[in-house]
């Protein structure tokens, strides 16, 4: 277990940056601080004991960088200032380590608020009466309550050597350092009393398999605390500022079946007002706990809104769920919707397959979703058996050229009679013009390389004086809108109980996800610096190379 150590305020920290403002479509954020270093610090007091048990940063940012640069990860950038020389360094880690996901709480802001005994228990169904409000029926032989000294192990492989395929170090050496992280579940004390909580949920972003699983188990258990004011906001952030769209209220009643279908009973959009706008709405209809399900710009949003509530000093948390079908979350196994996408793009593998297979000298191209990772092709490519090719944007590659893809189909077709492509929409961005737009999230708007790479196949095939039979599939908005699987819905139910159980014990500024198979809480600026990428020297990018045979194509 992590060793608890105790350190002393300095009273001089008293420059906040806890100020992330302006648009919800172009965060920043203080790129390269430690997550403990952008959490609100407003009314610390010696006497709150939590607060004596955790370290304190004395680091300052000096500039500003975006959510989304990929300039340095994490790790790097706070490896970058340990002094391995020095034979304490990995004492200085581990505290370094335990401060950055430190888990805000409201007691931070409020170091006298009382807590009281959780009315959380599967047992009982129904924690509060109307004869008796505010009393609590306790069920004391039940013991499912999560510790808050319980952890879990971020990394699980020791790697003896930096050379070692997929190896993740610290220090030259590759020395073994213990990292952990807070478990996530119910606590037996919690900080909201449930008659006086107005819950809303919101869902950001696009369309991903899941959001109703999400939606759903989060109403179910907020009902079990004895929450009876919960409301939705009608897509996404926008529904904070647009006055025709007004909440929807939510009930086990109204969300019972609606993980049956797929989108969101709430409906999704990108963008949004700014901050200050949101927190301004979230003070006026009274409400005190949100949910904000989306992937990592959503995330940067939902932390600005805790900072701006920490700053205006609310007792309002604010949790995040990562949503995001691409799987580029950090430090998670997997996000919710990943599952469902991989099984679902089988349906168009294999029609490309059959295609290929049944037409002279076929060609099936599929391109698949992947704004900056490449895990849904790779995983996808592994599962049908059937790809020859798959291109990712984290691999770089030529289609011209002896050593492109374009040579190699031609080998492919002379020995095989058929082929079968998976390309990720990232991938080779490199080779086609920039369109200098971007979304109303901020995100880049790519060419299409799945057309593209259509297109070059033909021409090349032609030039060579060679038939060829070009087939072309794009699913991506066909797996959006499915129903999420057996897989998802057990990751989303976990995930929507474990964000209720979050906001009740209260943190706020945390998002929830599955580390080494287990649940656990992070500090959201931990898991957005840069979205989770695929590592080319990986074991699983190695097994992808072996199913597919594919050389190296530059």
């Amino acid at each position: 277990m992590p060793q608890t150590t105790t350190f002393v305020f300095d009273s001089s920290l008293s420059a906040n940056p806890c100020f992330l403002m302006g648009s919800m479509s172009h965060m920043i954020t203080l790129h390269g601080l430690t997550a403990s270093s952008t959490r609100c610090s407003y009314a610390f007091n010696d006497s709150n004991s939590r607060f004596k048990a955790l370290a304190v940063p004395t680091r300052v940012a000096s500039v500003f960088a975006k959510v989304k640069s990929k300039s340095s990860t994490s790790s790097e950038s706070n490896n970058s200032a340990i002094d391995f020389s020095d034979p304490d360094w990995k004492t200085k880690f581990k505290d370094d380590f335990e401060d950055r996901f430190r888990l805000p709480h409201v007691t931070d802001i409020f170091p006298d608020a009382v807590s009281m005994p959780s009315t959380f228990s599967p047992n009982m169904r129904n924690p509060t009466t109307s004869d008796f409000p505010g009393n609590y029926p306790l069920d004391e032989d039940w013991h499912g309550y999560i510790n808050d000294n319980d952890r879990v192990l971020l990394k699980t492989i020791y790697y003896s050597s930096p050379t070692s395929a997929g190896a993740e170090c610290i220090d030259p050496g590759c020395n073994w350092v213990e990292q952990w992280v807070h478990r996530a579940g119910p606590r037996e004390k919690i900080y909201f009393h449930p008659e006086e909580v107005k819950a809303a949920i919101v869902t950001c972003g696009g369309l991903c398999p899941g959001l109703n699983d999400v939606i759903r188990q989060i109403v179910i258990t907020l009902e079990i605390y004895g929450v009876t004011k919960i409301v939705g906001i009608p897509f996404g952030y926008r529904g904070f500022s647009d006055k025709e769209l007004t909440e929807v209220p939510l009930s086990r009643k109204v969300v019972q079946n609606i993980h049956l279908s797929g989108g969101s009973l709430l409906g999704v959009s990108r963008g949004g007002p700014g901050v200050s706008e949101i927190v301004d709405n979230l003070k006026e209809r009274g409400i005190n706990m949100l949910f904000v399900l989306g992937g990592n710009g959503t995330h940067a949003g939902a932390n600005a809104i805790h900072n701006e509530c920490c700053k205006r000093r609310l007792k309002v948390s604010v949790i995040g769920v990562p949503k995001t079908i691409d799987n580029d979350i950090l430090l998670m196994d997997k996000t919710f919707g990943f599952d469902t996408a991989v099984e679902e793009a089988q349906r168009a593998i294999n029609s490309a397959y059959i295609e290929a297979h049944s037409a002279y000298h076929g060609i099936g191209i599929v391109k698949l979703m992947g704004r900056d990772s490449g895990f849904i092709a790779m995983h996808a490519t592994l599962a049908s058996g059937q790809i020859d090719i798959c291109l990712i944007p984290e691999v770089p590659f030529n289609l011209h050229g002896p050593r492109g893809v374009l040579s190699y189909l031609k080998y492919l077709i002379e020995t095989k009679g058929s082929a079968v492509v998976c390309v990720a929409e990232r991938a080779g961005q490199n080779l086609l013009q920039k369109t200098n737009a971007t979304d109303n999230s901020g995100n880049t708007v790519f060419r299409d390389i799945g057309v593209y790479t259509q297109q070059e196949t033909k021409k090349y095939f032609k030039e060579i004086g060679v038939h060829a039979d070009v087939k072309y599939i794009d699913p991506t908005y066909m797996i959006r809108a499915c129903r999420a699987n057996a897989s998802d819905g057990i990751l989303c139910t976990v995930l929507g109980q474990n964000a209720v159980h979050g906001a009740f014990a209260g943190f706020s500024g945390i998002t929830v996800g599955s580390c080494n198979t287990h649940y656990a809480y992070f500090p959201i600026p931990e898991v957005i610096s840069h979205p989770k990428l695929v590592d080319p020297n990986s074991r699983m990018w190695h097994r992808c190379l072996t199913s597919t045979g594919q050389p190296d194509f530059i």
